[in-house]
């Protein structure tokens, strides 16, 4: 990990794009934005996801961030709204992959359970935890800037991790083998 770099975390979507950004001073989170992106008044699906790779080049060409953390979408019952935030998903990938930035997408529950320690944390639980952790005055009145905040955190969390490889036997084997982690 180098000494300073930026995360750019996005919770796509066709009704509101949420994202936020956190930059990493000596493996310290510093708060840099959060905001949203309302696409609910445009009736054209395909200007939408025009737009979401416009302002998702916008953001890395003003913040140039090294990362991008994605929301991967959930498996919903209906195809439709799947299929279009799979869409919006990938628009905003190609954006960041237009310009060489590397990509890691993470499972909701994976989010909230980095986040929170609870997988199925509400996403008020999860903006609360957000503004303790990063010092937030307030807490925006749509909560998908926080859910995009809430991908760069975890991907900060996760830095450096094989995902998925490591187990412990207990607190105590935890710390061991995470003694960076630890405040003293």
């Amino acid at each position: 990990m180098a000494n300073e770099h930026i995360i750019l975390g996005i919770d796509p979507g066709t009704t509101i794009m949420g994202f936020g950004l956190i930059k990493i001073v000596n493996k310290k989170m510093e708060f840099l934005q959060l905001n949203e992106l309302q696409l609910s008044k445009y009736d054209n699906h395909y200007q939408k996801l025009k737009i979401i790779f416009e302002r998702t080049i916008e953001l890395i060409d003003t913040h140039n961030p090294d990362e991008i953390a994605i929301e991967a979408p959930f498996f919903g019952k209906n195809v439709q709204s799947m299929l279009k935030l799979g869409r919006a998903q990938g628009v905003a990938m190609a954006a960041g992959l237009s310009r060489d930035i590397p990509i890691t997408e993470y499972e909701p529950k994976k989010i909230k359970m980095a986040i929170t320690g609870n997988g199925n944390a509400s996403k008020e639980q999860v903006a609360k935890m957000l503004q303790q952790l990063l010092g937030l005055k307030e807490l925006p009145k749509n909560l998908d800037s926080t859910d995009g905040l809430a991908a760069a955190v975890c991907h900060f969390f996760n830095s450096g991790k094989v995902l998925g490889t490591k187990s412990y036997t207990g607190w105590d084997a935890f710390v061991k083998q995470n003694e960076e982690r630890v405040k003293k």
